[in-house]
């Protein structure tokens, strides 16, 4: 549950895990089956704990477990855990583990994993950090029984542990887990239900996963990450083509089975046919970003970042994103979800209001801005992101900008945003991504929205004043004081200008109708997909 009650309130519409084509699951023992699946970007490396993109996340679900796992609900239930108690001063914590968990090296998962993965996970993830400040202990007290104590109680501990939003607290075995956070780890060793083919991996195009037999899910039905985790297929392989064309070819003709993100253009082609399904995949949609770099100038003047947010038109963004179909897209003058119980648009009128040009230029001359080249990269291997980068290129000549447009593919733009060095020395001004509506639906483990600093996400926005907002929230004791709280999160947020909203999307998935199962969530979900 997200803000305690606020999930709650979030519509059935919105959150149900609808089923887009009756599912019809089989055994893990059927013939061996292969899915084929476009995933929305390559995947360029396996580490979901070192980074927070979307397609690594992805991946990891089918790779590696969680304690916890959230349902369409946004309620945490057991996974890996067998089950918990709670001390009376909600400040001890004894979970235990399932019997049978073993990672797909043979060996069993223990509780010296678990807290392995779990002190790792901690410095990267915003409410794993906020765990770490309070923890006194984190200790295996057996083979199958972990023990946290906290300082204070921590009400949202199974939310965090469960969380979807990247980074998840996924159990990887000791040796792996011990990996300096900011190091990505070199083996990939999980305890899901399918296990990765490194040897087949090449990390522009292909990325293979096979079953791992020894798998044994829970015996809930599944809902979104939580419940009975059964994949019906033998190998299950992601194919990334650069050419959006080349994938509808590939969709219509049989050689792939499913494509996460549709190009809005190609759209129209696979609503004609037949054979293929179409759907929008996650209705809560995302937040597409502008994201500045605080470090260096000019965006390390307010300033400079307002006077970006003053000429960008939403409609722009989101209509170079999603082309002329206005179902797919909305202003969204806000850092929170749209039709969520907690959404705000306080301060937004900086983004609604007329756009105006001669204001935003001499803001970005107030600001010291000299005709140094902005450095922009662009990851031109994802549509929107192509999308949005071109659009931003735009603006910024307008404005008067040298722009250092840097025409590159999303695994580069992922390691050179960790960069902290100035843009001419490697390091970068802006770039752009998207956050997922789910994870900005409250500020509970939104990454994104976080301004401390050097534990901040890419960007390494600064102001204390912010991170007390965000702390009054997580002491708001009614849904009112959580709705008053978040308003001034956002209005705050908005006069620093952490980042530019671009607006909120959503995107098509196809499927061949052959596959059956596929349901509306925030992430491609592969159990209980099957092929007839």
């Amino acid at each position: 549950m997200i803000g305690r009650r606020a999930a709650a309130g979030l519509t059935a519409a919105a959150l149900a895990a609808t089923t887009l084509a009756a599912p019809a699951v089989r055994a893990q023992g059927s013939p061996a089956r292969t899915l084929r699946f476009a995933p929305h970007a390559p995947l360029a490396n396996l580490d979901p704990i070192w980074g927070t993109q979307y397609v690594v996340r992805n991946a990891a679900m089918l790779v590696w477990d969680t304690l916890y796992g959230i349902d369409s609900r946004l309620e945490p239930k057991p996974q890996m855990a067998e089950a918990h108690e709670i001390s009376d001063d909600r400040l001890a914590w004894t979970i235990r583990l399932r019997s049978g968990l073993r990672f797909h090296d043979g060996e069993p998962v223990r509780g010296a994993d678990v807290v392995a993965s779990l002190e790792r996970w901690m410095v990267r993830d915003p409410m794993g950090q906020a765990i770490r400040a309070l923890r006194e202990e984190l200790s295996a007290l057996d083979d199958r029984t972990v023990r946290l104590r906290l300082s204070a109680p921590y009400p949202r501990l199974l939310q965090a542990l469960g969380a979807i939003g990247a980074p998840c607290a996924f159990i990887m075995p000791e040796r792996i887990a011990r990996t300096d956070p900011f190091t990505q780890i070199d083996e990939v060793i999980g305890s899901g239900p399918m296990r990765f083919r490194k040897d087949e991996w090449d990390p522009g195009a292909r990325a293979t996963f096979e079953r791992f037999e020894r798998y044994e899910p829970r015996d809930e039905p599944a809902d979104w990450i939580a419940g009975g985790k059964r994949i019906a297929f033998d190998r299950i392989e992601w194919i990334a083509r650069p050419d959006p064309a080349a994938t509808v070819a590939a969709l219509q003709s049989g050689e792939l089975d499913w494509w996460e993100q549709v190009a809005p253009d190609h759209a129209p082609v696979l609503r004609r046919n037949r054979q293929i399904g179409l759907d929008i995949a996650d209705p809560l949609g995302n937040i597409g970003s502008l994201r500045f770099n605080h470090l260096h100038p000019p965006f390390n003047d307010v300033r400079a970042r307002r006077a970006i947010a003053m000429v960008v038109d939403q409609a722009d963004y989101m209509r170079a994103v999603v082309g002329d179909d206005d179902v797919l897209w909305r202003r969204a003058p806000s850092f929170f979800t749209p039709e969520t119980p907690l959404y705000s648009d306080a301060g937004g009128e900086i983004l609604s209001g007329p756009r105006d040009h001669d204001v935003a230029r001499r803001l970005l001359a107030e600001s010291g801005y000299d005709g140094q080249p902005i450095t922009l990269l662009v990851a031109e291997d994802v549509a929107p992101l192509k999308a949005m980068g071109q659009v931003t290129h735009r603006l910024l000549r307008e404005l008067g900008c040298v722009v250092d447009y840097v025409a590159t593919d999303w695994g580069t733009v992922a390691r050179r945003r960790a960069v902290r060095a100035p843009p001419a020395e490697g390091g970068w001004n802006i770039f752009h991504t998207w956050h997922a509506g789910v994870d900005c639906a409250s500020p509970a483990g939104y990454t994104a929205l976080r301004t401390n600093g050097d534990g901040a996400w890419f960007g390494w926005p600064n102001d204390p004043g912010i991170e007390r907002l965000r702390e009054a929230w997580f002491a708001a004791a009614t849904p009112a004081e959580e709705r008053a709280a978040v308003a001034e999160l956002n209005r705050a947020s908005m006069a620093f200008m952490t980042w530019v909203p671009t607006g909120l999307f959503m995107a098509y998935q196809a499927w061949r109708r052959s596959v059956s199962g596929i349901v509306k969530a925030p992430l491609p979900l592969f159990w209980g997909v099957a092929k007839a």
